[in-house]
């Protein structure tokens, strides 16, 4: 039983072997030829075939079909060369034109010149010369080649290969796509003709009417119009650069998001958001940004940081306004402050410090949450806080507070608090943004502690008055004016009774003054950043001329009698030293 298994799988392996020797050993065929001629002092082995006036050679192998004026076939090496107007169908779905071609029988490889055009369902390539593998089904030109794919566009570059059944182009060396809506340029560009799909790796941008997009690592599908950027990327849209670890873009909707460090720069109104989420909708001149979210105005001495949960920033630059949603805080170096909301007006100059109205006064939450604002020892807070600045010299101007104003400073020498309540307060700033004047207008109250050029405690003043107005000078009070007074009375300090010492609604919040950029966000929860999985690696173009291939060939070459000195018409096609791997341009790894 066992020797006729053994008989059995020896014949089916035998068949197999004579059937596949067979099928690689298929010889090219001459359908047609006008004339037929012979020299072997100057071709030797070579049938010389010349077209008549009625029609092309027609020449066969397997699903191929070649047409042409001339050839010159080596039957024996089943080789063929073959001259003007060169036509190769394959499967009536690969057409191939040129002036001249080398076809090998035995590595099923082509080699054409000449003003090639190679055509399949998908796509057109044109080049001065190209190799095409049947047996891979590959196509290879690396001397500069022009791809056109309806649609989707026009490509060029130095180097490409084109893997037909994976409908996939590798394109190597100054890569350029274009069509009406996008141009983009990259060194390693692989896309896929069925889809438009594009993946680039390399210093790659991509560019548009309304945005040029900058990554080493992206993806773009031509079709939809939308892709990612990873890689030191970055979105130019106009006067905005966008950057990030991985930015996703629409170019329908002229829209971006972001995700992770991410940094918006406005260059027109020398600005900066970031944070580490951020979406950008160009047509509505709007940027949404949240985790950490900062927002920078850079002036040339002192910087303004604003920190919240959530940013916007939005208008034509021309009108830009800035709001801040949630725990918002500000800093600068001579001037910091807290609120539950800001809302910025670059054009006039106005940063307003927005309270919670839904909130009552009473509401612990409220209180916390009551705009404040650090200017050099003192502390002011309201219901509502302006400030207001110059446009065009961004030198603070003036400061406004509404309903339940209340400014407090240390005295000098710590006896207690300084301190002046009223329904508003209005405060001008000198050229060193240093308060000069401060105005608390209806229902004043103050308390203030009078020291003489000594610095010795003379009294302390505690009044009501209509309004009061207060005169600074490097950062002291140098004087009070009381307008319509009502009561006051001067107390020395041993007499003055400790329940007078503060006025209704005192609340010093020192410890939370605000006294770097840092400090920004010491009360942040820990933020943990989603990992970004991206796009795969780049696979550098494999070698087109393979060792099996070459192995192909050299085998014949030996079993036809070849010397090492004799050339060989079978791998006569082959670039120069093609068998030295450095003779060809290799992409490397990304």
């Amino acid at each position: 039983m066992n020797t006729l298994k053994s008989i059995l799988l020896l014949i089916i392996f035998l068949l197999t072997s004579a059937f596949s020797l067979q099928a690689q050993q298929k010889k090219i065929e001459i359908e047609y030829s006008g004339f037929l001629t012979f020299n072997e002092i100057e071709f030797p082995g070579a049938k010389i075939l010349t077209r008549d006036d009625s029609q092309q050679i027609h020449i066969i192998h397997e699903s191929l079909n070649m047409w042409c004026d001339k050839a010159y076939f080596y039957s024996k090496e089943n080789f063929v060369r073959a001259y003007g107007h060169v036509k190769m169908v394959q499967a009536d779905t690969i057409n191939m034109d040129s002036k001249y071609v080398e076809y090998n029988g035995i590595s099923k490889m082509a080699f054409a010149s000449g003003d090639v055009v190679l055509t399949d369902p998908n796509s057109t390539i044109t080049t001065d010369t190209l190799y095409f593998n049947r047996e891979k089904q590959q196509a290879f030109y690396r001397n500069g080649g022009t791809v056109v794919k309806d649609t989707s566009g026009t490509i060029t570059s130095k180097i490409g290969i084109y893997y037909m059944s994976l409908k996939k182009y590798q394109f190597v060396t100054d890569v350029v796509l274009v069509n009406p809506e996008v141009t983009i340029k990259s060194n390693y560009f692989d896309f896929y003709s069925d889809t438009g799909q594009a993946y680039l790796f390399g210093p790659s941008t991509i560019t548009t009417e309304e945005s040029v997009t900058y990554c080493e690592k992206g993806y773009y599908d031509t079709k939809a119009k939308i892709g990612y950027a990873l890689k030191k990327s970055r979105i130019n849209y106009d006067n905005r650069i966008i950057e990030g670890d991985s930015l996703y873009f629409d170019n329908n909707r002229s829209f971006a998001s972001a995700t992770n460090n991410i940094k918006v720069t406005d260059t027109l109104n020398h600005s900066i958001v970031k944070g580490h989420y951020a979406e950008v909708f160009k047509a509505k001149d709007s940027v949404f940004i949240t985790k950490k979210a900062l927002a920078i105005t850079v002036q040339e001495k002192d910087s303004i940081y604003m920190h919240a949960d959530t940013l916007m920033v939005t208008g034509i630059p021309e009108k830009r306004i800035t709001r801040a949603f949630r725990n918002v805080r500000l800093y600068k170096s001579d001037m910091s402050g807290k609120a539950d909301s800001v809302h910025v007006d670059h054009a006039k100059g106005l940063t307003q410090l927005i309270n919670i109205s839904k909130l009552s006064s009473t509401d612990a939450f409220a209180t916390k949450r009551r705009p404040i604002l650090w200017n050099l020892g003192n502390q002011m807070t309201g219901d509502t806080i302006h400030l207001i600045s110059n446009p065009e010299t961004e030198k603070l101007d003036s400061l406004l507070v509404f309903k339940n104003a209340f400014l407090i400073s240390k005295d000098t020498l710590d006896a207690g608090f300084n301190q002046i309540a009223g329904q508003r307060l209005v405060g001008l700033f000198n050229e060193d943004n240093e308060l000069k004047t401060v105005d608390i207008i209806k229902n004043a109250e103050s308390i203030y502690y009078f020291r003489n050029d000594e610095n010795e405690l003379v009294g302390i003043d505690k009044a009501k008055s209509g309004s009061i107005k207060i005169f600074l000078d490097k950062k002291e009070i140098e004087e009070v004016r009381k307008i319509n007074q009502i009561d006051g009375k001067i107390y020395p300090e041993s007499t003055f009774p400790e329940n007078e010492k503060i006025l209704k609604g005192f609340d010093w919040r020192e410890d939370e003054q605000l006294k770097s950029i840092e400090d920004l966000f010491k009360d942040d929860p820990p933020l943990v950043l989603p990992i970004i999985k991206g796009l795969e690696d780049y696979v550098p173009m494999e070698d087109f001329f393979d060792d099996a291939m070459l192995n192909r060939v050299d085998k014949v070459d030996k079993e036809l009698g070849k010397t090492n000195t004799e050339e060989s018409k079978a791998s006569r096609y082959l670039p120069k030293n093609i068998k030295d791997k450095n003779s060809l341009i290799k992409p490397k790894k990304q």
